[in-house]
């Protein structure tokens, strides 16, 4: 079970949880990603409507509602969604009070993880209750870095929390996979970039490198992962690519 967290903004942590997850799919593997980000865009990316469910991981983690009543097929076989709507921008304050606030989402996934092969646990783009809830439920952190100036910038930040949850929290978790995102192989600098997190983390990074490309971008409007939306894109074969790393092959 992978949370896949970075605090910084904009590094393509949806982009990527969607379109493994899809790759992963289409592999054969069941997989389930669970949308903890307040501004639903997994759920939206993968054209899941909220009119259309009845449960959120909102209810999951406010209500104690039981994971397997709020999970929803997408338009893939094999991929499940635990979709999430705004309601859940309250859910930081709201669970500042309840009891074992940070093991919420650790107890609630406990009866369903069997089911699937991967869980991918989209957090928010900060180190708030609801990323702590993420990272205390998973064995794993997928962190997706851009190939840009400020790359390395806040990672930092992410390892100590990494270190304050295994030390309190989740003993077993560790960052196991760093995603080199948005390359453009005409710039020195993301080339500069790729070898740095290289050379910083090792065998972590996937040596899968995923492109800057304009299909992978506009996918999540049309509500599809970009592997459905421009199969033969670039952006669509490197997230193939990265899938059959990940998992071995298919299923």
């Amino acid at each position: 079970m992978f949370a896949v967290a970075n605090q910084k903004g904009g590094v393509g942590k949806t982009t990527t949880t969607v379109n493994l997850g899809a790759g992963l799919a289409e592999l054969g593997w069941r997989v389930l990603i669970i949308d903890l980000d307040p501004q639903g865009n997994a759920t939206t990316g993968l054209g899941v409507e909220a009119r259309n469910f009845d449960n959120s991981i909102y209810d999951v983690l406010l209500h104690e509602f039981p994971m397997e009543d709020c999970i929803e097929p997408t338009n893939l076989k094999n991929l499940f969604l635990v979709p999430a709507t705004i309601d859940l921008a309250g859910a930081e304050i709201e669970l500042v009070a309840s009891m074992s606030r940070e093991l919420r989402l650790k107890r609630a996934v406990e009866p369903v993880v069997d089911d699937f092969a991967f869980v991918f646990i989209d957090c928010p783009p900060s180190l708030g209750l609801l990323t702590v809830n993420g990272l205390a439920a998973a064995s794993e952190v997928l962190v997706p870095i851009q190939c840009e100036y400020y790359a390395l910038e806040g990672l930092g930040q992410l390892l100590r929390s990494v270190d304050l949850v295994r030390a309190n929290l989740n003993p077993a978790l560790e960052l196991s996979t760093i995603v080199l995102t948005m390359y453009d192989g005409r710039t020195k600098l993301a080339d500069q970039v790729a070898g740095e997190v290289r050379k910083h983390f090792g065998d972590k990074v996937c040596q899968t490198v995923i492109p800057r490309s304009v299909r992978v971008s506009e996918a999540p409007s049309f509500g599809e992962p970009v592997t459905v939306h421009d199969p033969h894109s670039t952006g669509a074969v490197a997230y193939r690519a990265l899938a059959v790393e990940l998992s071995g092959g298919p299923a």
